[in-house]
């Protein structure tokens, strides 16, 4: 199945050379997926020069003047570009804020959605679990918290096959009232949630219960705090090893952004050639599954929101 994915060739610390390479080795890849290159001309013509012309029909641009030209307009160039329905799926290791601010206005947010999450997918000793939120929203109430955990289980059940999954709440510890303010309010609003493909709150989890898995399926916390345990066990695996020892499985540096009408993947700024590459299969595969579709079908009153 053809996937157009929408790369942005300025996102990213070391953009355009990092993004190009990373374009490059997913086309070779996959004979299937069709690039829309998003930036300047010449970032564009080094993916184009390296093509063979046969296959320059699987690439297609929207190149835009270098003059005056800020990071975040390829990143909002691409995602008008899967609005327009010139494209699949967006890949972007741009601003995180900017990318989540315009995938809701270029595509629309899920209703009661307020600030879309960013959710991850780690390797445990028990097999893997979605950590969410990992960058979007930093500082949430109840209500986000809440949202969260049901697109969680949501995308824990479409995109990674589980069943009823189990969803955590993150704090220092399991016993009742622990925690800060925020956490010590949601627990009863969690269990009280109706999460849907037959999820369940599992109650408190602690930082150690994301490296084992054996808590929960889904780990809900902020986007603060997720963001650094995310960044601490990414260093922590690429040194050391994942749990359980096996060398390929490591967390994926790209993140899928939830709760909007279109596939997003964000990756790390300091993201390589490889995690680029291995974003936009990410992409790929996540329309080609119509994950985000099935998702809103898990979830009540699915209208997108502008």
């Amino acid at each position: 199945m053809t996937a157009r994915i929408a790369v942005d060739l300025l996102g990213g610390d070391h953009a355009p050379a990092v993004v190009v390479d990373g374009a490059l080795r997913a086309f070779q890849d996959d004979p299937s997926l069709h690039l829309i290159l998003v930036g300047p001309h010449d970032a564009a013509d080094a993916v184009l020069a390296a093509v063979e012309p046969a296959q320059r029909d699987r690439v297609g641009t929207l190149p835009m003047p270098a003059v005056e030209l800020h990071p975040d307009d390829a990143a909002r160039a691409s995602l008008r570009a899967v609005a327009d329905g010139l494209a699949d799926a967006v890949v972007s290791a741009g601003n995180t804020a900017a990318i989540v601010v315009s995938s809701a206005r270029a595509l629309g947010r899920w209703p009661a959605v307020r600030r879309p999450p960013l959710a991850a997918v780690l390797p445990t000793a028990a097999g893997r679990l979605v950590l969410l939120d990992v960058g979007s929203a930093v500082d949430p109430d109840e209500h986000t918290l809440i949202t969260h955990a049901r697109l969680g289980a949501a995308y824990a059940a479409v995109a990674h096959g589980v069943t009823e999954p189990r969803v955590g709440l993150l704090t220092i510890g399991t016993e009742r009232g622990k925690g800060d303010r925020l956490r010590r309010a949601v627990p009863q609003l969690f269990a009280e949630t109706d999460l849907p493909a037959g999820a369940r709150y599992a109650g408190l989890v602690e930082g150690h219960d994301v490296v084992t898995g054996t808590a929960a399926d889904v780990v809900v916390t902020d986007g603060f705090t997720g963001n650094i345990l995310l960044k601490g066990l990414e260093t922590a695996y690429a040194r050391l090893g994942p749990p359980g020892g096996d060398p390929a499985a490591v967390p994926p540096r790209a993140a899928l952004l939830l709760g909007v009408a279109g596939t997003v993947v964000v990756c790390h700024g300091a993201a390589s050639g490889g995690d680029l590459a291995d974003g936009i299969a990410f992409a790929a595969r996540m329309h080609r599954r119509s994950a985000v579709a099935a998702m809103a079908d898990l979830i009540p009153h699915n209208e997108v929101t502008p």
